[in-house]
């Protein structure tokens, strides 16, 4: 990568070599004590949250924000469905990577595959579908031109 990009960002958006060919984005984390139970084993909410911050840094990899898109747009974009398979279980220190992936775009909806792995061993598989919603009511609301452009050009 070129020395002009900050260590922090080449670290966010680097392909790690655990990271399959079918995923275009991979978020990076290690699993510490406040993501177990007593023995050691993620739990299982804390999947979701692993799922939700790696779509979050795959938004800004795009180049937008949560609170951009609020600001810009008047739209925010919220969970509607989630569907998750837990394979195997991480553990306490694992270091694990979530990838994303756009399985469709609709003008209001877009369906997410994301895995979590630990090197090739798949743990977690999700298929979560967001909403783009108006900031004021909640309602349905197409996903706006420039955004959904970059989201087009990710699948």
């Amino acid at each position: 990568m070129a020395a002009s990009v900050p260590k922090a960002a080449r670290r966010m958006v680097a392909k790690p070599l655990l990271q399959p060919d079918l995923f275009g984005f991979s978020f990076p984390v290690r699993v510490y004590f406040e993501n177990t139970d007593a023995g050691g084993v993620v739990y299982h909410s804390e999947y979701l949250k692993f799922l939700e911050r790696a779509r979050t840094e795959w938004l800004r990899h795009l180049g937008f924000t949560h609170q951009g898109l609020a600001k810009k747009y008047g739209v925010i974009f919220v969970a509607s469905q989630v569907a998750v398979d837990f394979v195997k279980p991480a553990r306490l220190d694992d270091s694990i990577a979530i990838g994303v992936s756009i399985e469709s775009l609709g003008k209001v909806r877009v369906i997410f595959h994301q895995e979590i792995r630990r090197d090739e061993e798949v743990l977690v598989r999700g298929r979560v579908t967001i909403a783009c919603v108006s900031c004021e009511g909640f309602k349905p609301t197409e996903i706006p031109e420039e955004v959904r452009k970059k989201l087009e050009a990710a699948t």
